[in-house]
């Protein structure tokens, strides 16, 4: 189990959004101190913003960890009750953390819905063991985010990163897109150790042949070089809502983007739709401009080279955030990827001109 802490306050909520990507259950830590709850759970509260800021990065299990059982707001965010862990603990007495307590008489311990059986516990552990892996990324083609690079004195290139799809093997050949270099796995290391498999989920160091570290970076796909690979991203079509924004929206609105590892630079270049956030149907054709709380379906144009997935066939690397401001402004999950041609480039060429011109307020 990789545990990372993600400071809640607003000036570390950038630096937070990659490992909220990679997470597979949020645990949401509830202060049960008078006032403190109600400021959380304000409308500018950060424990909402917490809450909401995973399941719109499509981590869809939630662990609560709190001494009253009266989170009940938190289910407005998208979560299902039947599937959130309510866990009353004492951190500095270790309550209801690896057995459970004596001092507590009154929690029975929580149920959980799962998709084939009832799960049951009482501790925070047995709340962790209770967590449902999703099996299907294994069998897909191979992608891992570039975290980070690093230049080891005698050994070679070592690019660290979380697999989210597929399986990795010493001798693979892997393109890291969309640069378009390729390079051979010599070794993997998780934790410091050499592991001949890499699966989802696993937190990994690749130390690649035949590349240096200045050709490199964060953001890039490493993939498998031989089965469907990918390709840089010329548009994509996305759901999109606007949580919190001083002003209008409006077409060719360049924004700062967070995509898996990547933090990019995009164009709003149509506005598709303006879309009922809780029925999903349309309200409006081509809308004018977008406000706070208000979902539309837009399409978008990457600035700079970047690679982007389908939310439905790569959770991970379908979804992006907006921050500005020192805080969400948006978010997204990808619907539709057009990627890259001739034709594309020039249009990218042609629009790229937004860049330019237009200032992110």
């Amino acid at each position: 189990m990789t545990v990372v802490r993600t400071p809640d306050h607003r000036d570390f909520i950038q630096s937070t959004i990659t490992p909220r990507k990679q997470a597979d259950c949020a645990v949401l830590v509830v202060s049960a101190r008078t006032g403190e709850f109600e400021t959380g759970m304000s409308k500018d509260g950060q424990t909402r913003e917490q809450a909401l800021l995973a399941y719109t990065m499509g981590t869809k299990q939630l662990i609560v960890i709190v001494n009253k059982l009266d989170a009940d707001d938190v289910f407005k965010v998208g979560y299902w009750p039947e599937q959130v862990a309510f866990e009353p603990v004492s951190a500095r007495c270790d309550d209801n953390i690896f057995e459970a307590s004596d001092k507590m008489p009154w929690f029975q311990g929580w149920i959980l819905q799962r998709t084939e059986k009832i799960v049951t516990g009482q501790t925070l552990i047995e709340a962790f063991d209770a967590l449902v892996i999703n099996q299907s990324l294994i069998n897909k083609p191979f992608r891992l985010p570039v975290q980070d690079v690093f230049k080891i004195a005698g050994i070679g290139t070592m690019v660290a990163g979380r697999v989210e799809a597929g399986v990795l093997r010493p001798n693979m050949v892997v393109k890291f897109a969309p640069s378009n270099i390729t390079a051979t796995v010599q070794a993997i290391e998780m934790y410091q150790t050499s592991i001949e498999k890499a699966v989802p989920g696993d937190n990994i160091g690749i130390l690649v042949k035949e590349v240096d570290r200045k050709q490199l970076r964060r953001g890039l796909i490493c993939c498998d070089a031989q089965n469907d690979p990918a390709q840089e991203t010329a548009s994509f079509i996305a759901n999109v809502i606007v949580l919190h924004h001083p002003i209008e929206i409006t077409q060719d609105y360049t924004v700062a983007l967070s995509c898996h590892t990547a933090n990019i630079r995009c164009c709003y270049i149509q506005l598709l739709e303006k879309i009922d956030r809780r029925a999903g149907k349309t309200i409006e054709v081509t809308p004018k401009s977008l406000k706070s709380n208000e979902a539309a379906i837009v399409k978008i144009l990457p600035v700079k080279p970047v690679c982007v997935e389908t939310y439905e066939k790569y959770p991970s690397l379908g979804r992006f955030t907006i921050i500005d401001m020192k805080r969400t402004v948006a978010v997204g999950i990808i619907k539709e990827v057009e990627k890259m041609t001739v034709a594309s480039e020039n249009m990218a060429t042609s629009i790229s001109v937004c860049d330019n011109d237009t200032k992110l307020n």
